[in-house]
């Protein structure tokens, strides 16, 4: 799968996570990120969660208050599969913050971003299992709190 970009949105739209895998300039990242959050927020749950947008084929899914939000190249990709791409990350989240939250997100971001790069890296998805993922996490956390208690 070649991912373009992972957003992490809430009802009010604004971002609380995103990671590119392919480079944007700082401008073109926020007029891209407002026009497909705007998209995304205004349809409605009946509708369908694709939409090909500026060439990318955009899939989205909203989890209580967050929309997890993924740009694919518009060629060839599967929907479904980044549809449980996207219900993988949120259960691996959801495992590892006990039932997450926007606000696990805004106060651990960089373990959000950790978990994410366990499953994806360079836009091709690489690990789905929770265990596998969260393994890393959890050594790198044992190992601080030995270090914190060594003093």
């Amino acid at each position: 799968m070649a991912i373009k970009f992972v957003l992490m949105v809430n009802k009010q739209g604004q971002t609380r996570l995103s990671t590119y895998y392919e480079w944007l300039s700082m401008p073109e990242r926020v007029a891209l990120e407002a026009e497909i959050i705007r998209t995304c927020l205004s349809r409605s749950e009946f509708q369908c969660s694709f939409v090909e947008y500026r060439g990318y084929k955009v899939v989205y899914r909203r989890y209580a208050s967050l929309f997890f939000i993924v740009g694919v190249d518009q060629d060839g990709e599967n929907e479904l599969g980044i549809l449980e791409f996207i219900h993988a990350l949120v259960e691996t989240l959801d495992k590892y913050f006990e039932s997450v939250c926007e606000l696990d997100i805004m106060f651990n971001l960089e373990k959000a971003h950790f978990i994410l790069d366990e499953m994806v890296v360079d836009g091709c998805v690489v690990e789905t299992n929770k265990v596998n993922i969260l393994k890393p996490i959890a050594l790198m956390e044992k190992a601080s709190e030995e270090k914190l208690f060594a003093r």
